[in-house]
């Protein structure tokens, strides 16, 4: 679990942007939701995700391609799952 006022946090929500909106926005709306309850494990996979390039990980998001890391598939199925309206 993150503190609101964490470095990490802060590290974490600079990384969210991406340069396109809504993947920025998928990623923040994840970030919001989730980092104050989730576990150690969950969150280095976030910070994996946030390692991607930005080319490959907005095919993966957006679903135009399907991503070949197992252990980023669940997580990135989770962000996508959670739409922008």
């Amino acid at each position: 679990m993150i503190a609101a006022d964490d470095l990490r946090l802060k590290r974490m929500r600079w990384h969210c942007r991406r340069g396109t909106r809504e993947l920025d926005r998928l990623l923040e709306r994840w970030l919001d939701e989730h980092a104050a309850v989730a576990n150690e494990a969950r969150i280095l996979q976030f910070e994996a995700v946030l390692a991607c390039e930005d080319r490959e990980l907005q095919r993966w998001i957006l679903g135009y391609q399907v991503c070949e890391r197992a252990e980023l598939t669940a997580l990135i199925d989770e962000i996508r799952a959670n739409p922008i309206v």
